[in-house]
């Protein structure tokens, strides 16, 4: 398991990017909409990790819920996992919750699932998979 990246919360995308693409000189390295969890999201790649700003594309998506209650700031933590129903089955035995059911597709096309904020320490944690293609390289040998 490793940190993927940070997600913040914003109202104004353009505007959060215009701010830390300035502060650590790094430019966005991508840009998506994710219509079913109703949020555009945006990158900046540090490396190994990554920031990412999530804005609400509509008031009833969670992230408007969100700045609404709690403002602008840090969303959630996520972290990529090599085996993704493997990591939740280990968290389920542990007694963890989930907020659903079952992955979804998230940014970039990897699987995602959150887990409750409320079992660590009030952070949002992501679990995150990349998808293998068949033209992606595979990781095992």
């Amino acid at each position: 398991m490793t940190l993927d990246h940070i997600g913040i919360a914003v109202r104004d995308i353009d505007r959060a990017l215009s701010h830390y693409e300035s502060l650590v000189g790094i430019e966005c390295s991508g840009r998506e909409r994710i219509d079913h969890q109703g949020v555009e999201v945006a990158f900046i790649d540090l490396g190994d990790s990554k920031i990412e700003f999530l804005a609400p594309l509509h008031e009833d998506s969670p992230v408007a819920k969100f700045l609404e209650k709690r403002g602008e700031g840090m969303h959630h933590t996520a972290f990529l996992v090599q085996d993704l129903p493997a990591e939740i089955a280990r968290f389920t035995a542990q007694g963890y919750q989930f907020l659903s059911d079952e992955p979804s597709v998230g940014a970039g096309g990897k699987q995602v699932i959150f887990m409750h904020p409320k079992e660590h320490h009030g952070v949002l944690l992501e679990l995150c998979s990349k998808v293998e293609t068949e033209n992606s390289p595979s990781t095992h040998s």
